[in-house]
């Protein structure tokens, strides 16, 4: 059709936590997901947005869309160096057939690390602008807990940022991608992209004071004037990279002093926030004596730091452990990632009772593997759960009863992000007073919906949770916590 863009899709993302006793390997792609060219399903995953959102758009703005593949590997640790040039070199092939394009849009999480590359993301970009030349427009959709080098900002037009963490956003900032993206590809807008240092660490939740406000703060800025849209990357503390830390995002209309001092003004105040972010963190004990008090519905236990969505195993016994030591009852936890140990339970069957190992498998930290004797609720295949309009496998999976405290056993990784993660068991979620999730914050949204109360847990375990004392060896720029004013070099900014 005449006039028709010709628009080439790819994603390849997961977020990488360089300190984890895992490695991801192209196996891990495929447990978590793994769409060829043209099979994306019609149902978005966290990073791959951009392909139901522009099938939704492409025949009203005039696009013709050449899918590569999409795929994405829970969080993990560093990337099997073959497996990142695989896929890597799989989809330059794909928009090299693809060619010529208009427009390339890529769903990518941002914080990805391989055995020989600190800046996959950066790497992948700056192919496609190789293979594309200038005139193509390059959008790309981030996660905020990414990293965000200059190599991506050179190479790429238009970036946007989930706003949201828990990401409730995934699908609306893809949409916003591509309505820019179009906009650009009609001569409508010049973007600019701005970019500023805030140069801190930590962690950032949207779903209290005081990043709500600042986030509906950045949502009221787009669209007044020349500013199209303003992002913040978290950065994601657990990616000892030379780009480590957050950042702001400023893209306008070809008003590039206006977008640098936003961004600069808007980084600021974030730095401002410093230490005032994050959730209170109890101790185990702290929150099961707290959870004791509530009557009118059940309590959440976030496990934090045993967080999958974080890149470490998810197998951690020690809540668990400490809830069998006090008889805790009518208390169901998810996940314990052991696909030994759900093997077991398929072998044995539904309704089966056996002596158990499991837990604690990948790392001390996690704690001591349990041994008890429990009973084998049931046993679902490819079991999933849900994240927005998303579903996420749980892979082969087991419901188990310990005393008295239900266990979901997972084979596929993952954090848990929903109540159906508990009732696809037939385990009724209202009706249990504790449920204790491995999540940092992506669980919120869905479990506040049916929670009395929300608390967060503080575990040592195999996650780098203090940044003062990580010991990174790839930072080389001054940031808050291990300096207390990094901005005092630039007085200007400060």
């Amino acid at each position: 059709m005449m006039g028709q863009k010709r628009v080439f899709l790819g994603s390849i993302a997961t977020e990488t936590n360089t300190f984890s006793p895992l490695r991801t390997d192209l196996r891990d792609f495929k447990d978590s997901f793994f769409a060829p060219p043209g099979l994306h399903p019609s149902t978005p995953t966290l990073c791959s947005a951009i392909y139901p959102v522009a099938r939704a758009k492409a025949g009203k703005i005039g696009w013709t869309l050449i899918e590569g593949t999409a795929t994405w590997a829970e969080p993990g640790g560093i990337v099997n160096q073959r497996t990142w040039e695989n896929l890597r070199d799989q989809l330059l092939d794909e928009l090299r057939d693809a060619l010529p394009v208009d427009i390339v849009l890529l769903g990518l999480h941002g914080a990805m690390v391989s055995q020989g590359c600190l800046d996959c993301e950066g790497e992948l970009i700056e192919a496609v602008r190789t293979i594309t030349g200038p005139d193509a427009i390059l959008g790309v959709t981030f996660d905020p807990h990414s990293h965000l080098s200059d190599r991506r900002v050179e190479n790429a037009d238009l970036i946007t940022v989930f706003k949201e963490f828990p990401h409730t956003d995934f699908v609306e900032t893809a949409e916003n991608l591509i309505n820019l993206v179009n906009c650009a590809s009609v001569g409508s807008i010049v973007p600019v992209i701005s970019t500023f240092d805030c140069r801190i660490i930590d962690v950032f939740p949207t779903s209290q004071e005081p990043m709500r406000s600042f986030v509906d703060v950045l949502k009221g800025i787009e669209g007044r004037g020349k500013i199209l849209s303003v992002s913040v990357i978290h950065g994601f503390m657990a990616g000892d990279v030379p780009d480590l830390g957050a950042k702001m995002i400023v893209i306008t209309d070809d008003a590039k002093d206006e977008g640098d001092a936003l961004a600069r003004k808007l980084g600021l105040e974030l730095f401002s926030m410093r230490g005032k972010t994050r959730p209170d963190f109890l101790s185990p004990s702290e929150a099961l004596d707290e959870a004791q008090t509530a009557t009118d519905g059940p309590v959440v236990i976030a496990d934090v730091w045993d967080n999958p969505g974080g890149g470490v195993p998810g197998d951690s016994t020690i809540i668990l452990r400490e809830m069998i030591r006090r008889k805790t009852s009518n208390a169901a936890l998810a996940t314990i990632w052991d696909p030994m140990a759900v093997r077991t339970c398929m072998s044995a069957g539904e309704g089966a009772e056996l002596q158990l190992r499991f837990g604690g498998k990948m790392s001390r930290a996690g704690g001591e593997p349990l041994d008890a004797k429990v009973t084998v609720r049931r046993i679902l295949r490819e079991a999933v759960q849900s994240f927005g309009e998303s579903v996420v496998p749980l892979g082969d999976s087991a419901w188990i009863s310990v005393g008295g405290i239900d266990v979901i056993l997972n084979t596929v990784r993952s954090q848990v992000f929903h109540p159906d993660v508990f009732s696809n068991f037939g385990i009724d979620p209202r009706e249990r007073t504790l449920l204790v999730v491995k999540s940092t914050n992506h669980f919120h949204d869905a479990f506040s919906a049916i929670a009395s109360k929300i608390l967060y847990v503080t575990v040592d375990g195999p996650y780098p949770s203090n940044p003062a004392t990580n010991g990174y060896r790839n930072l080389s720029r001054k940031v808050w916590p291990l300096h207390e004013n990094p901005h005092v070099s630039q007085p200007d900014q400060d």
